[in-house]
């Protein structure tokens, strides 16, 4: 039984592979992603990136999907880049959030004196706006997880959260 996903390669989009590692160069940059697993196959023929496992594991078969949806995000990220955005929610305390060089720096968090930090990874960069944070670049991985540390930064610790519903949350991804 042989499983196989066919990812196209967009008009616009290089697509190479170097052993396991794969490339993509675009419009809005250059994505390098290690498509190693054991089992699985990326290949590049005819204007598509074929990923096919001979395997019947549950597993394996599911990492095919996996690598199939890396490469078309890679795809979708050096042509139209990705955008995610942020509500800076408060009830009685206004947040106050400040860019440090790759941290996100919130103060006044319920009230709080010690500030509360999030790292911004490589690759992203952010905007701050009157209650509302705009994270922007090509990798949906990074993008994503930067998000998620700020989110994580602004979570309410030792109160009722059905009460206290303060923080900084995504509410659009693009």
């Amino acid at each position: 039984m042989v499983v196989e996903r066919r990812v196209t390669i967009p008009d616009g989009v290089t697509a190479t592979l170097a052993g396991t590692i794969f490339t993509v160069k675009g419009a809005k940059g250059e994505l390098v992603r290690d498509l190693r697993y054991p089992g699985v196959t990326v290949v590049i023929m005819d204007g598509e990136v074929v990923i096919s496992t001979e395997s019947s594991r549950k597993r394996i078969i599911a990492m095919v999907g996996t690598h199939a949806a890396h490469v078309q995000n890679m795809f979708d990220g050096v042509i139209n880049g990705y955008e995610y955005r942020m509500k800076v929610v408060y009830a009685h305390f206004p947040i106050q959030i400040k860019l440090k060089g790759d941290i996100v720096e919130v103060n006044n968090f319920l009230g709080e004196k010690q500030a509360r930090y999030a790292k911004i990874l490589p690759g992203v960069s952010v905007k701050v706006g009157n209650d509302e944070l705009t994270l922007t670049g090509i990798d949906k991985d990074v993008v994503g997880s930067t998000a998620a540390m700020i989110e994580r930064a602004t979570k309410v610790r030792n109160r009722d959260s059905r009460v206290f519903q303060d923080g900084i949350y995504i509410v659009q991804k693009a």
